[in-house]
C-alpha cells in the first residue's frame, strides 16, 4: 500500500540488537529526540513510510532486507533500507557531508576541505533515497526530507514524481551567500531545494541567508519581508532578524519558507526529572558537592561546539579570582561525535590536555576544578546533573539550535538554576532570559559566567521562569503543529499547480 507520508532521514528509526542470534528491532530508549518526534506524525495518516540507509559490505546480496514492516507504540509503518557500502558511507556522510558542508554551515571556512569529494558518489547516494521515496509515495503525497546530507533528493524527487509534496527540514544553520557560496557544487545544491514546496529553518536568520544565497544564484522573486514571531526576533543578539519573507517564486512556482524551532518533549523531560530516583540521585550529587557550585557543560566533540575555547575561560577565572578555588567545579561532557574522523580526535585531545593542565595548575587532593567525560550519558542520569547544577554552560561558536540549553530548563521544576547560552546558538533567538555570551570574546565569556554565578535567587527564579514559559510554549509538539501547518499550505501548492 503507498504511504501518504514518507520521511527521509539517514538513520534508522529503531535500534538494531541481535538477541538468541537474530536481529530484532527496537524502539528507541528514550521517546526524547528528533527521531522519536518524525516517528509521531505516522499516527496522523493511514500509512506512512520512512526511509534510511544501512551498513551493506554487499549490497547485490539476494538476502539483505530493503523493506522491513515495522510496528511499534507510533503505528504500523514501512522502513525503506537503503544498502550502503562502507567506501559510500565514508564518501557520502564522513567526507562530503562533514569535511566539506558541515564547516560552510557552521561558518568556518578554514576547515573546508574540498579536495577529498567525491561528488559523483554523493550524487548516487542521493538519487537512491529519492528514488526510494517515490516508490513508497501514494498519489499527491507529502515527502518530508530532513538535513542537508541529502540536499539534492528533493530535485531528483521532483524529476521523479512530479505530484508528490516535498517538504525539507534544515536542522543545521544556514550561512549567508559569501560563506556558501565557497561550494562548488551551490547551484546544484540550492537548485534542488528550489524544487521543494517548503523549505523549513529554526529561527528568521537562517530563512534570510537561504533567500539571500537563492537570489544571488538564480532569478527568483522573493515576497516582501513582513515582521517575524515577536518570540523569534532576539532583539539586540548576534542571530536576530525583524523581517523576513515567507516565500518565494521561482520558474513560475512558489515555495514556501517556514520558520519553526524544534523544541523538546517537555512533558517527558519533566516527568524524567521529577522520578524519585532522578531527585535521590541529584540529591547525592549535591551532597557529594559540599560547598562547591556545580557548572554543568554538555555537548560534542566538535570545533563547532568550542569546548576548548569554553575551558581556557574557565581556566582564567580560576587564574584571576582565587577564591573561586574549592568554591567551583565544572562538570564538562564532551562526547565524541566521530572517532573516525582525525579533525575530532584532534580537537578531543586538545580538550583532555586543557582540562588536563586545569586540574594540574588548580588541583588538591580534595578538590579537581574539571571533570571531564567524554563517554555518552544515559539521559536519565544527565537528568540528575540538570537538577543539581548551578550553572548551565552552553556556550558552542555556531549551532542550529541546540537542545541541550532547553533540556535544562525542561529539568528545572524547582525554578532555579543559570543558562549561560551563546549568542551564536539559534535557541539564543528564544531564550533571551539566558545570561547570553559571545563565544569569540574573552571577556563576555568570562563576565557571563561571574554574573551567573553571583546571580541572586529572585532574578534566577525570574529568568528560569520565562524560559520555562518559552519551552512549553515551543515545545516538540508546537512544533510539530508548525510543520503541520505548512504541509497544508502545500495541498494549496499543489492545486495551483494541477490547475496551471
Amino acid at each position: 500500500m503507498p504511504s501518504e507520508l514518507v520521511i527521509v532521514y539517514h538513520r534508522q528509526p529503531y535500534e538494531e540488537v541481535e538477541e538468541d542470534g537474530k536481529i530484532v528491532f527496537k524502539e528507541n530508549k528514550s521517546p526524547n529526540g528528533i527521531v522519536p518526534t518524525l516517528k509521531g506524525f505516522f499516527g496522523r495518516v493511514e500509512k506512512g513510510a520512512w526511509v534510511a540507509w544501512k551498513h551493506a559490505d554487499d549490497p547485490s546480496n539476494p538476502d539483505f532486507e530493503r523493506v522491513v514492516e515495522i510496528e511499534d507504540s507510533y503505528g504500523k509503518y514501512s522502513v525503506s533500507r537503503l544498502p550502503l557500502t562502507p567506501e559510500q558511507v565514508k564518501s557520502f556522510y564522513h567526507v562530503t557531508s562533514k569535511e566539506a558542508f558541515w564547516p560552510i554551515l557552521h561558518s568556518f571556512k578554514e576547515k573546508y576541505n574540498y579536495d577529498p569529494v567525491d561528488w559523483p558518489t554523493f550524487r548516487e547516494v542521493n538519487w537512491a533515497f529519492a528514488e526510494a521515496a517515490a516508490a513508497e509515495a501514494a498519489e499527491g503525497a507529502v515527502v518530508w526530507v530532513h538535513d542537508y546530507n541529502l540536499w539534492l533528493v528533493p530535485g531528483y524527487l521532483r524529476q521523479l514524481r512530479p505530484d508528490v509534496r516535498i517538504s525539507f527540514f534544515h536542522h543545521t544553520p544556514f550561512p549567508s551567500a559569501d560563506m556558501f557560496n565557497v561550494l562548488p557544487w551551490r547551484r546544484e545544491i540550492v537548485g534542488s531545494l528550489l524544487a521543494c514546496d517548503v523549505v523549513g529553518f529554526h529561527i528568521p536568520r537562517y530563512a534570510a541567508n537561504f533567500l539571500g544565497v537563492a537570489e544571488s544564484l538564480f532569478d527568483v522573486e522573493a515576497a516582501p519581508r513582513t515582521p517575524v514571531n515577536p518570540d523569534f526576533v532576539g532583539a539586540g543578539t548576534a542571530l536576530g532578524e525583524k523581517r523576513v519573507a515567507k516565500s518565494l517564486t521561482y520558474e513560475g512556482r512558489k515555495v514556501q519558507i517556514a520558520v519553526s524551532p524544534v523544541g523538546v518533549d517537555v512533558d517527558y523531560i519533566q516527568s524524567r526529572a521529577e522520578q524519585a530516583d532522578t531527585v535521590s540521585r541529584a540529591e547525592a550529587i549535591r551532597a557529594g558537592l559540599g560547598d562547591c557550585k556545580m557548572i554543568l557543560s554538555v555537548g560534542r566533540t566538535d570545533y563547532t561546539k568550542g569546548g576548548a575555547d569554553q575551558l581556557m575561560s574557565f581556566e582564567r577565572l580560576l587564574e584571576e579570582h582565587p577564591e573561586l578555588h574549592r568554591k567551583v567545579r565544572l562538570m564538562h561532557v564532551s562526547v565524541s561525535a566521530n572517532r573516525n574522523m582525525t579533525v575530532y580526535e584532534e580537537i578531543q585531545n586538545e580538550i583532555e590536555q586543557v582540562a588536563g593542565r586545569i586540574n594540574g595548575r588548580f588541583g588538591t587532593f580534595e578538590w579537581q576544578p574539571v571533570a571531564l567525560i567524554s563517554r555518552a550519558i544515559p539521559f536519565d542520569e544527565l537528568v540528575a546533573y540538570y537538577r543539581s547544577a548551578d550553572v548551565a554552560w552552553i556556550t558552542p561558536l555556531a549551532d542550529g539550535m541546540n537542545l541541550v540549553a532547553k533540556e535544562f530548563a525542561a529539568c528545572r521544576t524547582d525554578g532555579d538554576g543559570v543558562l549561560v547560552l551563546s549568542e551564536f546558538a539559534g535557541a539564543a533567538i528564544e531564550l533571551t532570559s539566558a545570561v547570553l555570551a559571545n563565544p569569540f570574546s574573552y571577556k563576555s565569556m568570562d563576565r557571563a559566567l561571574i554574573q551567573a554565578m553571583d546571580m541572586e535567587e529572585d532574578e534566577r527564579r525570574g529568568r528560569m521562569e520565562k524560559m520555562r514559559e518559552t519551552i512549553r510554549r515551543y515545545d516538540i509538539k508546537s512544533w510539530a503543529e508548525d510543520q503541520m501547518a505548512g504541509f497544508a499550505g502545500v495541498d494549496r501548492a499543489a492545486g495551483d499547480r494541477s490547475a496551471a
